[in-house]
């Protein structure tokens, strides 16, 4: 750590390869380095990579650890900055390999420390059946003598008796928990393995000895990717390791060499990583953050990627900074200080230096404020892969349009987001494009946002159900008219008979008009007109054949002329990214097939031919008394024209005064026109009769309609179903917080809405169930509100079946047109099937909870979380630096350590994460990897006062005191932290 230097301040903790296990030229046992200190030496410094922190080893004895430290004293071993005792010993119990071993790792910070280990080991002993060993080397050697007499030298002896001593299990225990010495300097580790370790104490007794001894230790001594699993809990559970064992244990690994060849080369290049400064108390930090700052491997575990870390950063012409460079940690970066300290100044700078303010900066901002006090400053911004960023600080207030290397959130930022105005439009469109980004490029389908993925997916359902709308509406108009013909048959008949009738008086009264002797001709006549009825309605009905063929003339031009090329250009428009381009399009302008003009064309020919041959011509009468068609011509073949003419040639002859003959002629012309009149009508019955068996299949089909309706719909919310999936599949693999969070994508029916529309067709003042404002309401949230929002297709079709088949009597009972107005009711019932089968007040919506509550209905802090859940836990398409200020705002101190610091912990390990803040929880918790402690001196009176930075890492004492003085509750949250492991952090 340093503080107030005039250049630069430390990154804090970094990773930095230790050997807990080394040992050294005369070492007790299996000795094979010759006596070569060069070499030895030489092998250490050369160790790639670099060892910064050596565990000097040997059993009962600190003669080489001194050694190593006289050799360090004169020059050598320049890399390495910390080097201590691991005093390694046996417990009195074994397995059929060998004996169970501990290493005593011993703090070197205290001036005393070799005096005060050597007293703690005497008080370990080890009984003979004649007299008690003490741990100390004169003892050995007696030890070693009096087993083996033959024994004269001295150094014999002591390996012998180090190879006989071995320590009670119970009496080391006991001993360690007396000495206050021991417990603030000694941290106690175990092999793991089943030779040396307790992996091999598993049988009955020894089984529970292996766990008071595992529960004991501090550091388990174990390599192997399973060992380190476990002990961290995630072979089990980290309650049940902390439960079971006191803690969760760092693993680590030496190379326990006996020779130049193996020091430093442990097996496999299983190297140990520990994060923070080579000093003991970073070992200390080790054992209170194991998954977070010790590791077994070949490389430390990978960081933010290099070109998305800020290495350093220089300020230049401010001489308010002293501390004009700052090297930043890859990992959290906690910048703490009173308030008025400079710590925002820091992050807007380094913000600045990233171009992260996407708009104009706040006013609050620290670049406004003092902006008048920062010419010609700049901010230069060092990135991992070399490259190298500069901005200036005096034009920081002005919109930046440049690329955002960072991602900046400020408090103002938050707060908009987060308040009840902001949180729609911000807080979910952030939400969307977490959702966004979580998909592959590949799945995006060249969509640029999640809207535009949403609509692109979605698409053919919402088409399929506005089709499936348009044909439902048409079916119930279909049924409607159906309906409305087979309720009018009746009437229909009546007037056929009422003309029948009609025509008959109607022909009995030009009867009475005939002179007597022009019988014969009457029945002419009668058969004349009836030809010529029957020829008309020929006319008439190829009249109509013509009209609907030009109507079909009409249509293909139409087709032709709007409708195919408006569809092509909808088509080119709908799929542009399809790769189609050009005259390529051509072949999907849509065309008829085959020869559609000339088919309408000869139809039209023939039909109009046909209706002229069968109109025919007017004739005119020359010589009343000469039939103008023969007795025994087959008057159904003859053309309209001839047959009127004779019709008119018999009625003047048949009278002769004038007045008798124009009342004849009138009555014919009456009787023409009833009959037409009655074929017309006749034409209508027989269609009307026929409406029955036309409308059996429709009500199904329209049921059918109205299924594929929920199919479409069930489609698009499969869609949003799809869109979350991948970012569910990481909230399912995170756990912890992240499973309050949750993506629902739910149908919702506006009853209200629904009710109301079919009130608006009800009065409600009639006698019946759906009396009284309501009571619809009250049926349709009984009977079709579940199925609507959660039913399958087929179960909504059926429900609405039997909601109208329970009520359809009802509902025409109270219908505000009357059954008797005909013309009124049939406008009522196509609204009433419209409405019933509408479906536009069913939407698929999509919400994001947190435990359980939309966050629409979430207060601002706890919106608050749920947004840095985004950005920390599920922004994994972001790997930039993210720079927050004061997240804990609006948050309880529980909330803060139950929700966040478990976020921060893991995205630290993916990207650089910078933060502003004055709680003790999200530094000491999330174990900071850095920690800048901001300091204001005297604001001048003009100018800006003198801002300068500590750094370091919470395993650095002077850092720890700073975390305590200014952070409120930092000394409690040291000491929960730490209490569990037995682990005294001075401050």
């Amino acid at each position: 750590m340093t503080v107030g230097e005039e250049e630069s301040i430390g990154p804090g903790s970094l990773w930095l390869r230790w050997d807990p296990h080394v040992h050294a030229p005369g070492t007790i046992f299996n000795d094979q380095f010759k006596g070569d200190w060069e070499a030895y030496l030489a092998a250490i410094e050369g160790a790639t990579p670099a060892i910064r922190a050596l565990g000097i080893t040997d059993y009962y004895g600190l003669e080489l650890y001194k050694e190593v430290r006289a050799r360090k004293e004169q020059g050598r071993l320049k890399d390495c900055d910390l080097i201590f005792p691991n005093i390694e010993l046996r417990f009195s119990v074994g397995t059929a390999r060998s004996w169970i071993n501990a290493h005593l790792l011993v703090c070197p910070d205290d001036p005393d420390h070799i005096e005060q280990l050597t007293r703690f080991l005497q008080r370990l002993t080890f009984k003979t059946t004649t007299d008690t060993f003490a741990c100390n080397p004169s003892e050995l050697i007696r030890l070693g003598r009096s087993l083996n007499s033959e024994l004269t030298d001295d150094r014999s002896a002591l390996r012998h008796g180090s190879e006989q001593f071995k320590v009670s299990f119970d009496q080391l225990r006991e001993e360690y928990k007396g000495m206050s010495w021991a417990q603030e300097n000694i941290l106690i580790a175990v092999a793991g393995a089943k030779g040396d370790g307790t992996s091999g104490l598993q049988d009955g007794a020894d089984q529970a000895l292996r766990q008071q001894i595992e529960h004991f230790a501090h550091i388990m001594f174990a390599s192997s990717p399973a060992q380190r699993e476990f002990w961290l809990g995630r072979k089990t559970s980290r309650e049940h390791i902390c439960e079971t064992y006191g803690g969760l244990k760092p693993c680590m690994h030496g190379s326990d060499g006996h020779s130049v060849e193996r020091t430093g080369a442990p097996d496999g290049d299983r190297y140990t990583w520990i994060k923070g400064a080579a000093t003991f108390d970073g070992l200390k930090q080790a054992c209170i953050d194991p998954e977070g700052r010790a590791y077994v491997g070949t490389e430390a575990p990978p960081a933010a990627a290099p070109s998305e870390t800020i290495h350093r950063v220089t300020l230049t012409n401010a001489p308010w900074a002293p501390n004009s460079v700052i090297d930043l940690n890859p990992g959290l970066v906690a910048i703490i200080g009173a308030r008025g300290s400079g710590k925002t100044a820091l992050a807007d700078m380094i913000a600045a230096g990233c171009d992260a303010h996407a708009d104009q900066l706040p006013m609050q901002s620290f670049l406004v404020r003092a902006s008048e006090y920062l010419d010609d400053a700049t901010v230069k911004l060092d990135w991992g892969n070399g490259v190298v960023t500069e901005r200036g600080l005096d034009n920081a207030a002005a919109a930046w349009d440049g690329y955002a290397r960072a991602r900046y959130l400020t408090q103002q930022f938050v707060e908009s987001l987060c308040s009840p105005e902001g949180m729609t439009d911000g807080l979910l469109s952030e939400v969307e494009r977490v959702v966004f980004d979580a998909h592959s490029p590949t799945e995006r389908e060249g969509a640029v946002d999640f809207a535009d993925l949403r609509d692109l997916k979605a698409a053919r359902f919402r088409e399929a159900r506005r089709r499936e709308e348009q044909k439902l509406e048409e079916l119930s108009d279909r049924i409607n008219i159906e309906l409305e013909k087979q309720s009018q048959i009746v009437a229909i008949r009546k007037q056929v008979d009422e003309k029948k009738l009609k025509i008959t008086q109607l022909t009995e009264d030009r009867g009475k008009l005939v002179r007597k002797g022009s019988e014969d001709r009457i029945k002419r006549l009668e058969a004349l007109t009836e030809a010529a009825n029957e020829v008309r309605a020929r006319v008439r009905r190829l009249t109509n054949r013509e009209q609907k063929l030009l109507l079909v003339q009409d249509e293909v031009s139409d087709f032709r002329t709007h409708q195919a090329p408006e569809n092509l250009r909808d088509a080119q428009e709908r799929h542009k990214d399809a790769g189609i381009a050009g005259e390529a399009w051509d072949p999907f302008l849509t065309q008829y097939s085959g020869n559609v003009d000339g088919i309408i064309n000869d139809n039209l020919s023939s039909t109009r031919k046909n209706r002229d041959g069968w109109r025919g011509i007017d004739i005119a009468i020359t010589d009343p008394a000469t039939p103008l068609i023969a007795d025994d011509a087959d008057l159904t073949r003859l053309p309209l024209g001839r047959l009127d003419a004779e019709i008119r040639r018999l009625g003047d002859i048949i009278n002769v005064d004038k007045e008798t003959r124009e009342r004849f002629n009138s009555l014919s012309t009456k009787i023409t026109t009833e009959t037409e009149l009655l074929s017309v009508l006749q034409d209508k019955l027989k269609d009307y009769e026929g409406a029955e068996e036309r409308a059996k299949g429709l009500p199904t089909e329209r049921q059918s309609s109205y299924r594929r309706i929920f199919e479409a719909v069930f489609s698009e919310q499969q869609v949003l179903n799809d869109l979350y999936a991948p970012i569910r599949a990481r909230m399912d693999e995170t756990g912890g917080t992240l499973g309050k969070l949750a993506f629902t994508v739910t149908r919702r029916a506006d009853m209200a809405e629904w009710a109301k529309r079919g009130e608006d067709l009800l009065d409600l003042r009639r006698q019946g169930p759906f009396r009284g404002e309501g009571k619809l309401l009250e049926a349709a949230n009984d009977e079709l509100r579940g199925v609507w929002e959660s039913g399958t297709a087929e179960e909504v079709t059926e429900a609405l079946k039997d909601f109208r088949q329970k009520y359809q009597k009802s509902f025409f009972e109270h219908a505000l047109a009357q059954r008797s107005d005909a013309a009124a009711f049939r406008g009522w019932l196509k609204l009433f099937a419209r409405w019933l089968y509408g479906t536009d007040h069913i939407e698929v919506r999509y919400s994001v909870d947190y435990d359980g509550v939309d966050i629409r209905k979430l207060s601002p802090g706890t919106r608050g979380i749920v947004l840095l859940l985004l950005y920390l836990a599920l922004d994994n398409a972001d790997e930039r630096p993210l720079i927050i200020d004061q997240p804990e705002e609006n948050l309880d101190p529980k909330s803060i350590y139950d929700e966040l610091v478990g976020l921060f912990l893991k995205a630290k390990a993916k990207r650089q994460v910078i933060i502003v803040t004055h709680n003790a929880n999200l530094v000491i918790n999330t174990d900071a990897d850095q920690v800048i402690v901001a300091s204001a001196g005297p604001h001048p009176g003009d100018g800006l006062p003198e801002i300068a930075y500590a750094s370091g890492g919470l395993e650095d004492a002077p850092i720890r005191k700073m975390v305590c003085d200014i952070l409120e509750g930092g000394e409690h949250a040291f000491r929960e932290r730490a209490r569990r492991l037995r682990v005294r952090l001075e401050r």
